[in-house]
């Protein structure tokens, strides 16, 4: 067998890698796969599919949705950690992705280090709604309400993150509510429109489809600035609990190491598609907002997001595992 050294190989026609080198920045070659890690239906797999649509057209293959539900996501997250890194299978999560470091134990991957961050497709706040007849319409309501009844407000929650978002509230407006969890938005509705339960967190989507009927009041949103979905809804810090803020996000991610060209590539397409005035009216349509940020950006959110969790995580804030 003839053996080739490092000088012959260095000696090799460069046509020679051609055809690899032609492969690498074909990107994408063939149909790409977006592993949604939650049910169908939801918010994430919704976006997901607006954005799978127009990555199709921008980049002219398939871009298919594929739903793997399951552990608050850990089912279809620790599937796509085990995928190649060549660019043909991506993983839409929300920000749970980041807090269940924190609470799953132990969890079968590294929410940071076996994934390659591409970029955020939308945020979302979370809304503090209410049933019509509840004797209290503003946030400072719901506190006097609750410190003269101390341990009788309930508040229904859906998932970590409104498990931490009421938390947080009632710890600090110095309250006792009593959480009450569903499994799923879905679940507490009846209560809160039949009047069995006076308040909930939830998405802003949610609220949206009880509004016209004015079957709740949405009385806050959770993030930092108004959403522009409910503009006339105070945030919770204008209603006075500036401590309490949560914008949670859908993110794209593909499996650690992915060449830095195909991670480019989809950072800047999530944020010109982001820029799209049909893809800006799909997104407002479903109660939520752009988040186009550059991969600098978006490792620096990452960052803080960590450390946010890992702080609510030591104060007792998030469900426990």
């Amino acid at each position: 067998m003839t053996r080739i050294n490092r000088r012959t190989l260095a000696a090799l026609p460069l046509a020679l890698f051609a055809p690899a080198l032609r492969a690498q920045s074909a990107w994408p070659s063939r149909p790409v796969k977006i592993v949604v890690a939650y049910a169908p239906g939801g918010g994430t797999d919704i976006t997901s599919r607006a954005f799978a649509e127009q990555f199709s057209l921008r980049f002219g293959q398939n871009f298919v949705v594929e739903n793997r539900p399951g552990a608050n996501g850990v089912v279809g997250t620790e599937g796509v950690s085990r995928a190649p890194a060549d660019g043909y299978t991506l993983l839409a999560v929300t920000s749970t992705h980041v807090m269940n470091r924190q609470m799953v134990h132990p969890l079968p991957f590294d929410p940071a280090t076996d994934f390659t961050a591409l970029g955020l497709m939308a945020r979302y706040p979370l809304v503090l709604m209410a049933n019509v007849e509840a004797p209290f319409s503003t946030v400072q309501q719901v506190v006097a309400y609750a410190r003269a009844h101390p341990g009788e407000l309930a508040h229904a929650t859906s998932d970590a993150q409104s498990s931490y978002t009421a938390n947080r509230f009632a710890r600090a407006a110095g309250l006792q509510m009593t959480e009450v969890p569903y499994r799923g938005s879905g679940a507490y509705l009846g209560d809160l429109t039949g009047g069995h339960l006076k308040l909930a967190w939830g998405s802003p989507a949610t609220a949206m489809g009880l509004i016209p009927g004015g079957r709740v009041r949405v009385i806050a949103v959770s993030s930092p600035q108004r959403s522009s979905t409910l503009p006339e809804v105070p945030t919770l810090r204008e209603a006075g609990v500036p401590e309490v803020e949560f914008d949670g996000w859908f993110g794209l991610y593909a499996p650690a190491n992915l060449p830095r060209d195909i991670t480019q590539k989809l950072n800047l397409a999530i944020r010109e598609i982001s820029a799209l005035p049909v893809m800006q009216a799909r997104l407002r349509s479903l109660a939520i907002d752009p988040a186009p940020l550059d991969l600098e950006e978006l490792a620096a959110t990452l960052k803080r997001e960590e450390e946010v969790w890992a702080a609510a995580a030591r104060a007792g804030l998030l469900p426990k595992p």
